[in-house]
């Protein structure tokens, strides 16, 4: 109970420091020896302390009071990635403030890194403060906070003050995307459409005239064989044709089951690895839809990445693959959604500690080729194994 009283204090008025209260109880001990003799001298030393008290109880409050605080935007990372945060603490008043310290109040998926408060040794008149903060964010989400606060005790260091400032703030954090090399899940999904993507790939090879929609700047990675040599020749720097997107055919779902007792762990492998085959789809310029739950059809990279950051699992939500003829990789725990997949389907599925009679039960011969995720294990070489019949496990 003293200690909330001494916060509540703190962040209303000011509480007591140790040299307050001894100085208190000082002035007190002086005041009673004033009156038990009467001597003068005695007097004086109580009022000086109790005018000491006064200043150092109403000082700072006034040290903080009128300082602007401005928060800089926070750019998205991914997970691993270094985050940084700023502050800006202005004093665009004519009397100098020294001996405050900044402290932001970071949600709690960010708190376990979180950074000592700032010191500012001395803000003179119309000058500002940057506060810089780097920490590493351990998992992807979307981290909503205001709070910041400064404390300080100047000038006599007898009384402490705390006041609070609402700085809104959004940190994004992307899930990590792997670097596919190879999916053979997506590549097999769709004859008649894989088909079709082999085409586009063999006649974006060729790269014929006709098939160049416009001329861009070289970008690093792009391939030699697509620079338009005579273009190039009369801007004097690299012009890269950009061709035609030639249609495949109907897009592949890549679907992540939202719904079923998910483990945390093993949802964000889930979130990796529906972020990892959708990318790779990008890149090998497959047709690739994203459906996360209620979110369906993103196309915009950074909507993408975002939709992934957000989502959540939802066990009360009931959820099936999508009654779509097109071709569905379904990301899933819940072992029997798997027998109502379409037969051009694949999934993916990560066997939660209580899912494994439902394993056991399935009709393996009658499934679609799929993978059997073990968390235990690196995504990536799980993602990128070869299948070699039509039931392929990890485990």
């Amino acid at each position: 109970m003293i200690q909330r009283l001494n916060r509540w204090l703190e962040r209303q008025w000011v509480t007591p420091a140790f040299g307050a209260l001894l100085l208190g109880g000082l002035a007190l001990f002086f005041f009673g020896a004033a009156v038990n003799s009467m001597s003068g001298w005695l007097y004086v030393m109580t009022g000086i302390i109790v005018a000491l008290l006064l200043v150092g109880a109403l000082t700072p409050a006034r040290m903080i009071r009128g300082l602007v605080m401005t928060r800089l935007p926070i750019r998205p990372v991914s997970v691993g990635d270094v985050l940084t945060l700023e502050l800006e603490l202005s004093n665009p008043s004519q009397t100098p403030r020294a001996l405050i310290t900044l402290k932001d109040h970071l949600p709690p998926g960010l708190a376990q890194q979180a950074p000592p408060p700032h010191v500012i040794a001395d803000l003179p008149t119309q000058t500002q403060n940057r506060y810089v903060r780097k920490i590493i964010p351990t998992r992807r989400g979307i981290y909503h906070w205001e709070k910041v606060t400064l404390r300080t005790a100047a000038p006599l260091g007898l009384f402490w003050c705390q006041r609070a400032w609402s700085v809104p703030a959004t940190a994004v954090v992307y899930p990590i995307v792997l670097p596919l090399q190879a999916c053979p899940l997506l590549d097999q999904l769709g004859q008649e459409t894989s088909q079709r993507w082999v085409d586009r790939q063999y006649q974006r090879q060729l790269a014929t005239e006709g098939l160049t929609r416009s001329l861009r700047p070289y970008r690093w990675g792009d391939a030699l064989r697509l620079v338009h040599w005579r273009t190039s020749a009369r801007y004097g720097e690299l012009r890269v044709r950009e061709l035609d997107a030639l249609s495949g055919g109907m897009a592949v779902m890549v679907s992540l089951d939202v719904s079923g007792a998910w483990l945390p762990d093993e949802f964000e492998q889930a979130v990796m690895a529906a972020a990892a085959i959708y990318f790779y789809a990008r890149k090998q310029n497959i047709p690739v839809e994203l459906s996360l739950g209620d979110v369906e059809h993103l196309i915009n990279e950074t909507a993408i990445l975002r939709a992934l950051a957000a989502i959540q699992p939802q066990p009360q939500r009931p959820q099936s693959p999508p009654p779509i003829q097109t071709p569905i990789l379904w990301l899933t725990t819940n072992p029997t959604s798997l027998s109502q997949l379409s037969p051009s389907s694949s999934w993916l599925l990560w066997p939660g500690p209580h899912q494994v009679e439902g394993i056991n039960n399935l009709p393996m011969n009658q499934l679609t080729p799929g993978r059997l995720i073990n968390p235990g294990l690196p995504l990536q070489p799980q993602l990128e194994r070869q299948l070699d019949n039509a039931w392929v496990s990890s485990l």
